[in-house]
Order: C-alpha cells, then structure tokens, then sequence
C-alpha cells in the first residue's frame, strides 16, 4: 500500500489549479473574497474535522500508508486540507463559469 490518499489529493488540487488557468479562466484567484472564502471555510473546517480525526478517539480512520502522516491542528491530516482547498475551489469555478455564461446569452 502507498500514499494514495496524499497522491490524490496532490493530483485534485493540480487539476483544480490547472482547470482555473487553462480551460476556465473566471480570475477567481485574483479576487479578494475568494482567499476571504477560503479563511472562513479551512476556521470551520478545523474543529469539524479535527474533532473527527483526532487521534486520542478518531471517529475517522486513515491506513497509516495511505496518508503522508503530516497533522496539522488537532490532528487533521494535511491531505484533507487540500481536498477541501480542491472541493470547495471548483465548485466556485464551475459556478462562475455557469453565470459567465448565463450573462452572455
């Protein structure tokens, strides 16, 4: 078994980022409010997620090999940071992209 859940999460977030420059180009990583987003979903991602993942009585269990072992505030795996970052950032690309559209036709 290897890092799968660290690959995956490394590749969503390089397609993300990739999508946004390449294909979608909303310039949503140039506004204020997105980063704003960002801040306030990783403040309630913290206690949620931490609470599920510590380690003292995890309601969520990761393979140690599956993970890069990294844990950042009360126990959060890195991993989950960047698949919210990836979750939470294409949904508001794809979003703009729908009203991008809707505003031209």
């Amino acid at each position: 078994m290897g890092p799968e859940y660290l690959i995956a999460a490394a590749v969503s977030v390089s397609l993300t980022i990739a999508a946004e420059l390449l294909v979608l180009r909303t310039g949503l990583f140039r506004r204020p409010a997105y980063w704003l987003t960002m801040v306030i979903v990783f403040l309630f991602q913290i206690p949620v997620d931490g609470w599920l993942t510590k380690l003292s009585a995890p309601v969520v269990l990761y393979a140690p090999t599956a993970i890069s072992g990294l844990r950042v505030p009360w126990d959060i795996p890195v991993e989950d940071f960047l698949f919210g970052f990836s979750l939470i950032t294409l949904t508001l690309l794809l979003w703009e992209r729908a009203l991008a559209r809707r505003k031209a036709t």
